[in-house]
């Protein structure tokens, strides 16, 4: 970039005699003291002989007063360095003294060298009709792009070589490959960068154009799309200030953003920050952030930060559990919920996190159903029969409602196929087996729903099909502990409770496909307890037909002796190779 150069500011002069107004309003919005003193002496050295009838070219002592009082009222907004838009008190009565030692003798038609209180009265009004919203060292009647006033020329530019790619868009938003903007070097010092750029620092390394006394600078533009007109906005903010109307969507605010952190445009950051931490954004909009942040101070950034960066390591984990716990507990609805947050198990990123995460909602739910059946087993009877009664239950429904909350979570764990953990878990339950088997012997499961033992049965065949199927590889002793435990509890729900539920067929079926993958001694004594499976037509129980031919065919195989003497040979060959 060409660096700017030693700071003159362009002043126009109109000739003597009626110029003086026009020469103080071109070159300051504001009369200072020493302006002043110069206006007296100029009068003062000029006696005004013209003469003119029904003309008074000077201020009387009570126009000058009305002026001073006007002036005091009116407070300087402009924030200009090294100048002062109201007359001082020792200036004013400086003038008035002055003006009364120099009688008017002027009155000339057509022309008149000193300021009337007309003048002064619309100058001092046409400073409270227009009020400062720029902020920015200067008077208020400058503005953006403006060649007759500007003392700065900066040329925006594509810059192709900062990019590998050519940029077809870039070249589309703009025909030609820059452009120059006529700007004002006190309103650009609200940039740190131009601020920096215009410094004494740099004056021996700025471009003067001698001939109209104009800075020149260059300014690189990225070439991709709008990036010509984002540099032009945010100049143009420089001067208006007006981020409410600029600023409109997370789109606008990016593309605004990225320049004024180029630009050191403190103002604009905080007017970008402040709205994009105020929307929502799209996905592309969030890449765009993320980008953005390294650029910003730690504290700029923390706002939006907060937004895209987790805290801690474990917070998809601990999202998860709360929307399991709320699927289960917290709505009517369940079945939407539970849908819901199914699919964002599955579709969830991280398959151990879930894991994780099911796991533990999976020994919750068994927990609470071993506890509420753990006081229906030993009720306490010191109470009223009636409140005893009550009392067991509840523990039912408990324990049925768990269940329920139970085999969703294991439907789960297999779709994911993260449910090896709960096989075993389930595989250790010979308590909690013992316990079920009692109350489904009880009298009173007889008159009430059998919920409970449905949720059982239906949790331990999806386990054990699972099993079966190879989804889950479960090592022998769970294998055959999965069928010890669960074996009798099948056969008290069919015996006591629903001998018809259709789960009891396919949990048949599963438990005989997994005896089939235990040794043959393992299996033998677990096909004896597996009669009741049979029914009065020896026809509608081919499973359990099956099972016994192929433990008796292959009990019926004949041992062979030479099966360790061909181990031996087979070991012989082996270390000769």
């Amino acid at each position: 970039m060409t660096l700017g150069g030693p700071k003159k500011r362009h002043r126009a002069t109109g000739p003597s005699g009626s110029g003086h107004l026009s020469t103080i309003a071109v070159i300051d919005s504001s009369l200072s003291d020493k302006s002043v003193a110069e206006v007296n002496q100029t009068r003062r050295r000029t006696p005004n002989t013209t003469g003119a009838a029904g003309s008074d070219s000077s201020l009387s002592d009570k126009s000058v007063a009305e002026v001073t009082q006007t002036r005091r009222r009116t407070p300087s907004t402009t924030g200009a360095a090294g100048s002062d838009s109201s007359l001082s008190d020792k200036s004013v009565a400086e003038v008035t003294q002055t003006r009364r030692r120099t009688p008017n003798t002027t009155g000339a038609a057509g022309s008149d060298s000193s300021l009337s209180d007309k003048s002064v009265a619309e100058v001092t009004q046409a400073r409270r009709r227009i009020p400062n919203t720029t902020g920015a060292a200067g008077s208020n009647n400058i503005f953006f792009n403006d060649s007759s006033t500007a003392d700065v020329i900066l040329r925006l530019f594509v810059d192709t070589a900062s990019s590998t790619e050519s940029s077809s868009d870039s070249r589309s938003v703009d025909n030609s490959p820059s452009t120059s903007v006529y700007l004002h070097s006190d309103i650009l010092r609200r940039s740190n960068y131009f601020s920096a750029l215009l410094s004494d620092r740099w004056m021996g390394h700025s471009k003067l154009d001698d001939s109209d006394n104009l800075f020149r600078l260059n300014l690189s533009v990225p070439p991709t799309p709008g990036s010509f007109q984002s540099h032009l906005t945010v100049l143009e903010l420089l001067y208006t200030n007006d981020f409410v109307n600029t600023i409109d969507s997370a789109s606008a605010a990016l593309d605004l953003l990225a320049v004024a952190l180029e630009l050191l445009f403190e103002d604009c950051i905080r007017s970008c920050i402040t709205f994009l931490e105020a929307v929502p954004w799209t996905e592309e909009e969030e890449k765009r952030v993320l980008n953005l942040i390294p650029l910003m101070s730690e504290e700029e950034s923390n706002e939006l930060l907060a937004r895209i960066s987790p805290l801690r390591e474990d917070l998809c984990e601990e999202m998860l559990e709360g929307l399991i716990h709320s699927a289960i507990h917290n709505y009517q609805n369940t079945a939407y919920v539970k849908a819901f947050v199914a699919k964002i198990l599955k579709d969830f990123s991280s398959r151990e996190s879930a894991k994780r995460v099911l796991e533990k909602a999976f020994n919750m739910s068994l927990k609470k159903v071993k506890e509420s059946l753990e006081e229906y087993s030993s009720p306490d009877f010191r109470g009223d029969h009636n409140e005893t009664e009550a009392i067991q239950r509840l523990n039912l429904h408990k324990a049925m409602t768990n269940g329920k909350h139970l085999l969703w979570l294991v439907e789960r764990m297999i779709e994911l196929r993260v449910a090896d953990a709960a096989v075993k878990e389930w595989s250790e339950q010979a308590a909690f087996t013992a316990d079920l088997q009692r109350a489904f012997r009880d009298d009173a499961w007889r008159n009430m729903p059998p919920g409970l033992p449905a949720f059982m049965l239906r949790c331990t065949c999806k386990l054990a099909n699972a099993v079966a199927a190879g989804t889950i590889l479960a090592t022998r002793p769970v294998r055959r502990k999965l069928v010890e435990d669960w074996l009798p509890v099948l056969v008290a729900c069919k015996d006591n409770v629903a001998a018809t539920l259709p789960i009891n067929k396919s949990l048949e079926e599963t438990f005989l496909r997994i005896i089939s993958t235990l040794p043959m001694s393992d299996a033998q004594e677990l096909l004896q307890q597996c009669l009741s499976f049979s029914t009065r037509n020896v026809e509608d129980c081919p499973h359990l037909v099956t099972a016994f031919n192929t433990w008796f065919r292959r009990a019926a195989q004949p041992l062979n002796q030479d099966h360790g003497q061909m181990r031996q040979l087979h070991q012989l060959t082996w270390n000769f190779l």
